[in-house]
């Protein structure tokens, strides 16, 4: 997790979970000024709309006394849906079985792109499963990581 968005998830996780809901993640698209902040939340009965909204407001006041992001930028509430984004270890044993997509930092064997059943973690690293082979990729030199949705006939 890059340290502007730790600093961030720090902020915001309180007020997440005061509301009741799971701090999924954060992202900070720095793009001067088209820049978002999208915050995914989640929660076992679902995420509507009006709870992103209510979540929405909560962190603007939070925002507005601590201004921790410098210009302008655009403030998204998400659920993390079914191609969700995962960051932390936790989140990868969870998604134990599934089909992921993981982009690296840098090139492994002369790739950056990997698509496979997640295996699980072990330590620090995420266990990728595909083509027969297993691979293990400290959870720092991820990118980012996602579920790849399936559907079913």
């Amino acid at each position: 997790m890059a340290i502007k968005d730790a600093a961030l998830h720090a902020l915001i996780e309180p007020v997440v979970t005061a509301m009741g809901f799971e701090l999924w993640g954060v992202d900070f698209l720095s793009q001067g000024k088209h820049s978002r902040l999208v915050i995914y939340i989640d929660h076992e009965d679902g995420v509507s709309v009006d709870d992103c909204a209510d979540i929405s407001r909560q962190v603007s006041a939070v925002f507005d006394v601590e201004d921790p992001i410098r210009g302008e930028y655009r403030l998204e509430v998400s659920s993390p849906g079914m191609d969700r984004p995962l960051y932390t270890l936790d989140q990868f044993a969870r998604y134990q079985g599934h089909e992921v997509a993981i982009r690296l930092r840098t090139p492994f064997d002369g790739r950056r792109k990997f698509q496979g059943l997640l295996a699980g973690t072990e330590g620090d690293e995420v266990l990728l499963q595909l083509d027969g082979e297993e691979y293990c990729f400290p959870i720092d030199s991820i990118d980012s990581a996602h579920v790849v949705p399936r559907f079913e006939d």
